[in-house]
């Protein structure tokens, strides 16, 4: 690559951060890490009407969660900054009133009431070739008059003007050469009335004030590029141009349209990385992180909605993923969601993780259920027994519970049918001379008792894992006994063959 590698994500902070826009930062991400280059995250706050407080911190506490925290940001800037465009606003309108200077764009004075009845006349209006010299502008306004209603302050704004008849086109390093014919393109405002400007003026502004390589954004952004080509050229820049690589949508289960917040609600997922607290409503939208997922799995599954290294491999390290990522495996086409695949990665990685890895999560949501962990060292054991059965980390409350809290209500449908005053007898023997030196031991104690007493093991097993957990459920029920210790277990089956007899 001729220059140095430079991405960026560059989020609007008005609410919650969707897998969609996680899934840009993580591209550009692993493009950079890959290409030895640098990850930046520009806040584009332009937008002060939909500025929602709190959703910045929100966007890099996201990052972090994720293991993609930026190399350069408002936090950690480097310098390229200020990293938030409404700190960058004075620079927005020289490049404006440059390209008004050189014909290519003009000042709008129209007021929402013209632009609303002109709606009202033409149906589907836009304000563009076919329109623009029958509006108010310095198009059909005479030099002197322009000059009064920008000395009188008149609100207005500044449109590009774009070209007649003309096909702009550009390389996209995903979907190859893409061409737009302007005759279907309106004149985007570029500067707004408050002065800030828009989407269109400040990416290409700040891509080049901040040397940006490659400019990765999701498929939806893909009918803008044209007026941003046009930027690039007009505004004497096209040598530095990033390279543009539009990512593939990521669809609804059915693949029918884009994944919306609205599908996750409707169809019971989140669509978020975290929770996300809107400070307006006080709403609490779910994220994936508040449900249980781990950040490795959640990564793992957003790499591959839309990318894959041409293997089987499904299992991905970031390390891994930051060695094998390459634009020519990201496809087309958009990528399905699917909800049951997302918890699959997570039961995969919570297998694949060590237990260490695990005890702050794990013990953070048996805590948050009440259940109080006094001994480290025994949760590290507990969740090396369950955390194979176990798809998202809530999940650890019910497998484990039962270790720090004996049950207080038993499965007793599970039992009664086939219960006997003899198989009372014998629990009550067991428990009476009970050891539990290791699993084999407890294991053999158990079964050579059974075949005393006339029972094949199989009858008794059941029961005694009701008596120690309440249910029909959990790892070995000798792995659990011997975790318990001689005493609980004999309380524990104490307490249960009372409550099986009532």
């Amino acid at each position: 690559m001729d220059k140095k590698v430079r991405v960026r994500f560059a989020p609007s902070p008005t609410g919650g951060l969707h897998l969609g826009g996680v899934r840009t930062a993580l591209f550009n991400y692993l493009f950079a890490k890959k290409n030895n280059g640098t990850f930046i995250l520009r806040v584009e706050d332009t937008d002060q009407t939909r500025f929602v407080a709190g959703a910045e911190e929100y966007i890099v506490n996201c990052l972090a969660w994720c293991g993609i925290s930026p190399d350069e940001s408002p936090n950690q800037p480097g310098q390229y900054g200020p990293y938030r465009q409404s700190e960058r606003k004075p620079s927005y309108r020289k490049f404006a009133e440059q390209l008004i200077n050189d014909g290519y764009a003009y000042y709008a004075f129209d007021t929402p009431e013209e632009l609303d009845t002109k709606r009202k006349e033409i149906p589907n209006f836009q304000y563009g070739q076919t329109t623009r010299m029958h509006m108010r502008n310095s198009l059909t306004l005479t030099v002197s008059e322009v000059e009064d209603l920008l000395n009188a302050k008149t609100p207005h704004v500044i449109r590009i003007k774009v070209p007649e008849n003309e096909n702009v086109h550009f390389n996209d390093l995903i979907r190859g050469d893409v061409s737009f014919e302007t005759a279907q393109i309106d004149d985007k405002v570029l500067l707004k009335a408050d002065g800030m400007p828009t989407y269109h003026l400040a990416v290409v502004v700040d891509d080049k004030a901040m040397e940006i390589s490659h400019a990765f954004r999701g498929e939806e952004w893909l009918p803008s590029a044209p007026i941003h080509v046009l930027l690039w050229k007009y505004l004497g820049w096209e040598s530095d141009m990033p390279q543009w690589a539009h990512l593939p949508l990521i669809l609804k289960p059915d693949g029918n349209g884009k994944l919306s917040k609205r599908d996750g609600d409707r169809l019971g997922f989140p669509v978020y990385a975290m929770n996300w607290n809107d400070p307006k409503t006080g709403d609490v939208t779910k994220g994936f992180k508040e449900l249980g997922f781990l950040p490795e799995a959640f990564i793992n599954m957003l790499a591959l909605l839309g990318w894959n290294d041409g293997t089987e491999q499904e299992i991905f390290t970031l390390a891994e993923l930051e060695e094998k990522f390459s634009l020519e495996r990201i496809s087309k086409a958009g990528a399905k969601f699917d909800f049951e695949k997302a918890k699959w990665y997570n039961q995969e990685w919570i297998k694949l993780s060590a237990v260490g890895s695990l005890q702050l999560a794990v013990k953070s949501e048996l805590e948050k259920a009440g259940v109080a962990v006094k001994n480290d060292e025994f949760l590290t054991t507990v969740i090396g027994l369950i955390k194979d059965r176990c798809t998202l980390l809530p999940d650890f409350i019910a497998q484990s519970s039962y270790f720090f809290t004996a049950p207080k209500e038993y499965d007793l449908n599970a039992v009664k049918p086939k219960w006997t005053a003899e198989k009372a007898n014998f629990f009550t023997d067991y428990a009476s001379n009970l050891t539990l030196e290791n699993t084999t031991e407890a294991e053999a104690s158990f079964k050579s008792l059974a075949e005393e007493k006339g029972f094949k093991p199989g009858e008794l097993m059941l029961p005694f894992r009701v008596m120690l957990v309440g249910g029909k459920f959990g790892p070995g029920v000798f792995d659990i006994a011997v975790l318990l210790g001689v005493e609980e277990t004999k309380l524990r089956i104490a307490r249960a063959v009372e409550a099986i007899n009532a």
